[in-house]
């Protein structure tokens, strides 16, 4: 996560060359020295609308992709303009991201071929360069690191917390780019919709860290796939660097190796950018609206974006419990995200099963008979994607294969019209209705039977919703529900194992 915030840097960072090396420093024009307070990145569909901001990202993002390719560093010139609004504008201008939780349709900003804005010369067309559940529970839920960040951690995590930032993250490259360079993670970043698609996923990192302010990294561990400079094998923590040093003793002075995020800089001497230097945006000029984290202490500030995540995601009109029987036609509101029970699919497949990248759909009733149509079906509850990246790991390195994945069913459950979320009621009603299909990125279907590894289960999880503004929903017992997939190719069967 500490090298996405390094990489996001590189497009709009102050830059400076020492031989091969980067200094990344962040933006520190716009900042408050004396407060600490910082401009925000800004959610699409507002910083479109922002004017002199919105113009110069466009320019910046146009002059970034013009410039030679065999330069080793490409950033962009925006000085051009001379008006007052818009050199204001420079100053506290930062990478936008898109908060697909919220706003689930890809901007239709990006989908244009030709996009109109004020250029130093007068308004003009210019080629584009741009060509709510999921979020909620794993903020609300997830303060062990390990579990929050990857689809492979299994030390610790129990059938209620499958979910994970790289399971969303992962969504979202495949369904975007459904064979084209979004899905192909080697080339992801060539899609300029990678950047607000990163600059999300760092700001759900950032507000993940300020709701658990005593929450760590992992422990170290052993590289499995490496780096362009990092060897795979080597064991990695956060506060590791890498830089040459003579082994003592040693007739034959081994280089030794220590471990860092090259080749990241943090200035223009030289020194090494690590996982704990990097840990918090403060360094690099910038914030995100949910976190004002200037003139508050870490448990104010934990307050605050709770009460913010609540706005945001699971927004309520009353402070009353919601039954898990609810009455839709009483006019109250049923939020997924505020009953007494959360039902969730769990997905455990092995990567080693699949070369490629593929979907795992899930529907309230049959599949659509055409494979062309499984993706926007009308009944589909939700699509989980497995990225594979085995073929990375070079290294002779025992790593966990197996990848975890999580789909919220209420949302589902209640936009079909079933408010009655009581076991009773669902159980059954899985059993005979859900269903999945396997498909590649070209559209293939995939036979279920060529992914063996592949265990799909239903979980009820008992949740108290919140009372206050400032709380999050009480998670309490998972119970198992076997007889829904029992039978079913890719299911859970009777007897399994679950781990």
């Amino acid at each position: 996560m500490a090298a996405l915030r390094l990489t996001c840097s590189l497009v709009i960072a102050a830059l400076a060359v020492l031989g091969n090396a980067v200094a990344i420093t962040g933006i520190q024009a716009g900042v408050n020295a004396y407060s600490g307070e910082r401009p925000f990145r800004q959610e699409f569909s507002t910083f479109k609308n922002s004017g002199p901001a919105f113009d110069l990202y466009i320019l910046a993002l146009q002059r970034f992709q013009e410039a030679d390719q065999r330069a080793l560093l490409s950033y962009f010139q925006v000085a051009a303009s001379q008006r007052v609004q818009y050199r204001a504008a420079a100053r506290t201008l930062r990478i936008p991201y898109w908060d697909w939780s919220i706003n689930p349709t890809m901007p239709p900003e990006v989908n244009q071929p030709t996009i109109y804005i004020k250029t130093p010369n007068g308004t003009a067309g210019v080629p584009n360069p741009l060509i709510r559940s999921m979020t909620y529970t794993l903020l609300t839920q997830q303060p062990n690191y390990g579990i929050f960040s990857n689809t492979r951690y299994n030390d610790g995590r129990d059938v209620g917390r499958y979910n994970s930032i790289e399971n969303m993250h992962n969504g979202i490259h495949m369904l975007v780019g459904n064979g084209g360079h979004m899905s192909n993670i080697p080339y992801s970043s060539y899609d300029p919709i990678f950047w607000l698609h990163h600059a999300n996923t760092d700001r759900l990192f950032a507000l993940w860290q300020a709701v658990y302010p005593e929450s760590n990294f992992t422990s170290s561990q052993t590289s499995a796939f490496g780096t362009l400079t990092n060897d795979a094998g080597e064991t990695e923590d956060i506060n590791t660097r890498r830089f040459p040093i003579l082994a003592p003793n040693e007739a034959s002075m081994e280089l030794l190796m220590f471990l860092a995020l090259t080749p990241f800089h943090s200035d223009e001497s030289g020194t090494i950018w690590t996982s704990a230097t990097a840990w918090s945006t403060k360094e690099f000029g910038y914030s995100y609206p949910e976190i004002n984290d200037w003139a508050v202490n870490s448990s104010q500030l934990s307050s605050n974006v709770k009460t913010r995540l609540n706005a945001l995601y699971n927004p309520t009109r009353t402070t009353s419990r919601r039954s898990v029987s609810a009455d839709a036609s009483s006019g109250v509101e049923l939020s997924p995200n505020a009953m007494d029970i959360q039902w969730l699919a769990n997905i455990r497949v092995s990567k080693s099963d699949s070369p490629s990248p593929f979907f795992v759909h899930l529907y309230l009733g049959a599949a659509p008979a055409d494979p062309r149509a499984w993706s926007f079906a009308p009944n589909l509850v939700a699509s989980h994607s497995v990225i594979d990246t085995s073929m990375l790991n070079t290294a002779d390195v025992d790593i966990p294969t197996t990848l975890y994945g999580q789909i919220p069913l209420n949302h589902a459950l209640l936009a079909a019209g079933h408010s009655d979320l009581s076991p009773s009621n669902v159980q059954p009603l899985l059993k005979s209705h859900l269903n999945w299909r396997l498909q590649s990125t070209n559209d293939d279907p995939l036979d279920i039977s060529k992914v063996p590894s592949l265990k799909i289960h239903v979980v009820g999880q008992e949740v108290k919703p919140r009372i206050f503004e400032d709380e999050f929903p009480e998670y309490g017992d998972v119970q198992i529900y076997t007889e829904v997939t029992d039978g079913k190719a890719g299911g859970l069967q009777d007897g399994d194992n679950v781990e």
